[in-house]
């Protein structure tokens, strides 16, 4: 039996949907913060299933979570695979953890189908990969790969006002029973089963997306200062409004960003206003950018252009613009690439090349080994909500390429 045909729709399914409750919100979303409780009790289920079949288990000092499936050789490097467990504040079920309980069905079809390989497949579950409690996102695969040390986030606050470092602490302390290893190394491959996220699949009904690369993006965020005042007895001309001037802001934003072919994508995704009340001017707004594209030159000379333009925009108040998040646009091993399409076709599953628009690990990745993605349909394109849906067979269908892929990958 091949890996392909020992994949399990419905076991692969069933993980899912109890992983699903931990963290449900109202219509069948979501919300599992990374290191936190539900976390960590999501974890200890998929431990416990990578052990039935026999899975080393490790974590790292960014608490990213290994499962490693032994080869013959034990010196060779492994062939990785995974994507994250956490979740957005108000996130479906499938972005992310599709990817790390693919990868445990991939290993576990290749235990049930006794197939062994000359290098270890490891599973990895990535350490804050979404930034929707600790910003930025990616946390956890940027410190493996040396990007960004893990020291560098220590002080950085969720809305709850625990500091990354504490929550890091808290969590490490729970996972001690757990063999831990250093950050880093370099695999033979790595492999993200993830998602589309989008339209473009649903769309062109096709089951596999190979994955060429992944568009740049940066994020930022800018701070306006102004001053307090009565919203019923300051004359509106004599006003330091930081409201107002965020407004004029976004808008020349908007104009900086202006694309007509509609590729380049600017989004203000959080504003927090103080002190936040109906009848005072507010005396400070605090709002995020995120910008992307494919194109590493236009991501960085729009990129490099917000703070000036922000600056040029208010009439009354000052800003202080900061960058906490910078991925230039990637591009996928071919060989990577071309194993995901064989492995497709070799499954008997239609395949469509294309770029990602989200950002994943895999990004990070890049660096230190030939990297690759493939996607699954998202229902109507639609993710980061509730509604988030991709099929028990369209899932399967993804993990039966991943296995496939695995095992040409570590043979």
């Amino acid at each position: 039996m091949s890996a392909a045909a020992a994949v399990s729709q419905s076991r692969q399914w069933d993980r899912l949907m109890t992983l699903v409750r931990l963290g449900a919100i109202p219509g069948d979303g979501v919300n599992r913060p990374c290191l936190s409780p539900l976390d960590r009790e999501a974890r200890r289920l998929v431990i416990a299933w990578a052990q039935e079949i026999g899975a080393e288990v490790s974590i790292d000092e960014a608490a990213n979570l290994f499962l490693r499936r032994a080869g013959t050789d034990p010196d060779a490097a492994p062939v990785l695979t995974g994507s994250h467990m956490d979740s957005q504040p108000e996130g479906g079920r499938f972005d992310g953890i599709y990817g790390v309980i693919a990868g445990l069905e991939a290993i576990t079809a290749l235990h049930d189908a006794g197939i062994t390989t000359r290098r270890p497949i490891e599973v990895v579950a990535w350490t804050n990969e979404e930034g929707g409690r600790f910003a930025p996102g990616c946390m956890g695969s940027m410190a493996w790969a040396g990007h960004t040390p893990i020291t560098a986030w220590a002080d950085v606050r969720d809305p709850a006002g625990i500091t990354f470092g504490a929550a890091l602490d808290e969590h490490l302390a729970a996972e001690a029973d757990l063999p831990r290893r250093p950050l880093g190394y370099r695999p033979h491959a790595y492999l993200e089963a993830h998602i589309e996220q989008g339209p473009v699949l649903e769309a062109a009904d096709i089951e596999i997306g190979v994955v060429t690369g992944i568009q740049g993006s940066r994020w930022f965020s800018v701070t306006i200062t102004g001053a307090s005042a009565h919203a019923g007895t300051a004359p509106v001309g004599t006003r330091q409004d930081p409201v107002q001037d965020m407004l004029r802001a976004i808008t020349a934003l908007n104009e900086l960003t202006a694309d007509p072919t509609d590729t380049l994508r600017f989004t203000v995704g959080r504003i927090d206003v103080l002190p936040n009340t109906s009848n005072t001017v507010a005396s400070q707004v605090r709002f995020s950018i995120d910008i992307r594209h494919p194109d590493g030159a236009i991501l960085r000379a729009k990129g490099d252009a917000i703070a000036s333009t922000i600056a040029a925009a208010l009439k009354t108040c000052r800003a202080e613009v900061k960058e906490h998040f910078n991925a230039m646009p990637v591009g996928f091993a071919a060989e990577v690439v071309e194993t995901v399409a064989a492995a497709a076709a070799a499954c008997g599953h239609s395949a469509l090349r294309l770029p990602s628009g989200a950002f994943h690990d895999a990004q990070f990745v890049v660096p230190l080994a030939p990297t690759g993605m493939l996607f699954v349909p998202s229902r109507a394109g639609i993710s980061h909500n509730p509604a988030e849906y991709t099929s028990p067979e369209q899932l399967a269908a993804g993990t039966r390429v991943l296995a496939e892929s695995l095992a040409r990958l570590a043979s």
